[in-house]
């Protein structure tokens, strides 16, 4: 081996076993900074060392802080949820039974509270169907008095109406004591809406079929639609027609019941029932004694 080369390794070795730890040692504390600047800017902080950087002021701030997310959100428990349900619960039933009284009590007044009556009746003349002469609105003063306005060659509504209207007074004689025979009781009257047909014979056969207290009416023209007007009532006999034409007639179907003064009472439908108009009557004549009769009424 040549004794130079020997010599220059056995010096490169000497120097690199002694530049090693200078290396190391200068190496070290750099690399130590890295780290630390690389901890302390993006590596999560540990327990120990967020207490160390927390502020003495932080516990005081977090407790201020939770009082003020109650007193916003306020503390939900089952036990308050379930009381502010039944508390609901108790306002609606509340509410509605008042509400259901206040209707009541509404309903209450306006049954008692007199709205006056329609102006129905006034003065009339007309001829009796048994030829005894004139029949006025006077006649009926100082009777309960059931008037049905129709015509004889009607050929079912008529005859059901008055057949109704019998029934019922049957019913008030049977309560009253009355007979079907006597005048005393209430009267019924029909008044015909057909005068070229409805002659005086024709009325007087036609009533027999119906209550003995019947009272049959008719008139001329001019005198019957005096008197349908005086009582709210249509018809549509035609003015010219003569007992020979063919010719419907058109009228109002219902009934009135007129008090001992004459005046109006009461209105019966086709669909009001027979014992529905005899109770009807029958409270009316109650009132009516409970407050002095025909003597209270000077009739």
């Amino acid at each position: 081996m040549n004794p130079f080369r020997s010599v220059v390794a056995s010096a490169s070795s000497s120097m690199r076993a002694n530049l090693r730890p200078q290396v190391i040692s200068r190496m070290a504390p750099t690399t130590s900074r890295i780290v630390l600047k690389r901890g302390f800017a993006d590596g999560p902080k540990n327990e120990l060392e967020e207490k160390s950087t927390q502020s003495p002021l932080q516990p005081e701030l977090d407790r201020q802080r939770q009082l003020r997310d109650q007193a916003n959100v306020g503390p939900f428990t089952w036990k308050a949820a379930g009381l502010f349900i039944a508390t609901g619960i108790g306002l609606y039933f509340y509410f509605e039974s008042e509400k259901k009284a206040v209707l009541e009590r509404r309903q209450q007044e306006l049954s008692n509270t007199s709205i006056g009556k329609p102006q129905i009746g006034g003065p009339f003349t007309l001829q009796r169907h048994d030829s005894k002469g004139d029949f006025t609105e006077k006649d009926i003063l100082g009777k309960w008095t059931l008037i049905y306005f129709g015509f004889t060659h009607c050929p079912d509504i008529c005859p059901e109406e008055l057949d109704k209207m019998g029934d019922a007074i049957d019913m008030i004689d049977k309560k009253t004591g009355n007979s079907r025979q006597t005048e005393e009781g209430v009267l019924p009257l029909f008044i015909s809406v057909d005068p070229a047909r409805d002659t005086i014979p024709q009325l007087n056969k036609y009533i027999k079929e119906f209550h003995p207290r019947m009272v049959g009416l008719v008139g001329d023209y001019e005198a019957v639609k005096k008197t349908c007007k005086m009582y709210r009532v249509y018809f549509s006999t035609p003015p010219d027609a003569t007992a020979s034409d063919d010719y419907l007639v058109d009228h109002s179907i219902f009934f009135y019941l007129m008090d001992p003064l004459g005046q109006f009472v009461d209105a019966f439908g086709k669909a009001t029932t027979a014992e529905q108009v005899a109770e009807k009557v029958l409270d009316s004549m109650k009132k009516w004694d409970a407050a002095g009769g025909n003597a209270a009424a000077g009739v």
